[in-house]
């Protein structure tokens, strides 16, 4: 036997965008992404549920299902929230000091419990849609920080040759993920600058120099 179809009246405001800064369509939009975080931290992806992010919400599921779609829709929106964050990359004037800093941010996020970044890496991994969505918020943030390399560049830190950003970057910040998140060890203080300290050493002796069309 099917249950039989919800009739209750859909009282939530309409949430068609509109153009006012905050209204209803932001307030809904930050209830139910609040509540996947929530869902997520306590049941993972495949405990989230477009009725159970509705109820914890207190928006009717009608809205979430109008405007979400799906439990892919839901996880797609709350990735691309952390990307709407006016984030800016550290400036400690050093490389070095950059580095450590990002590391440090990267290290909290993962060792905090509930941990939304740790959730949402798991989730995207189910959803194809989050992972898209997950591929292009990484982008954007390593295109960010590419700042930190132009920089170091700037003040003489590394020689001015051509360096692959993105190749120094991943480099500094792989160690945490791959100690955090692959290894599951205790978070250990001292590796965000050693793993900072690794990169700018492996920067300086020409690791990610692009090469020069005479070099190949």
């Amino acid at each position: 036997m099917t249950d039989p179809p919800d009739t209750t009246p859909d009282t939530t405001p309409d949430t068609t965008p509109d153009r006012r800064p905050g209204g209803r369509t932001a307030r809904i939009r930050a209830q139910v992404l609040d509540a996947v975080r929530a869902e997520l931290a306590e049941g993972g992806h495949e405990r989230l549920t477009m009725e159970g992010v509705a109820t914890r919400a207190g928006v009717h599921r009608a809205t979430v299902y109008r405007r979400w779609r799906d439990v892919g829709g839901l996880l797609v929106d709350v990735i691309d929230a952390a990307g709407e964050i006016d984030w800016q990359p550290p400036d400690t004037g050093s490389l070095r000091g950059d580095l450590t800093a990002l590391n440090r941010e990267i290290q909290e996020s993962l060792v905090v419990r509930p941990s939304p970044a740790l959730a949402l890496m798991a989730a995207s991994f189910h959803s194809p849609q989050a992972a898209r969505a997950q591929t292009r918020l990484w982008a954007d943030r390593y295109a960010q920080c590419e700042v930190l390399v132009e920089r170091a560049v700037e003040r003489g830190e590394l020689p001015a040759r051509q360096v692959d950003a993105r190749s120094l970057l991943i480099a500094a910040t792989a160690p945490l993920y791959h100690q955090l998140v692959l290894l599951r060890a205790e978070p250990d203080p001292r590796l965000p600058e050693q793993a900072a300290r690794a990169a700018v050493l492996a920067a300086a002796a020409g690791a990610f120099f692009v090469p020069r069309e005479a070099d190949t």
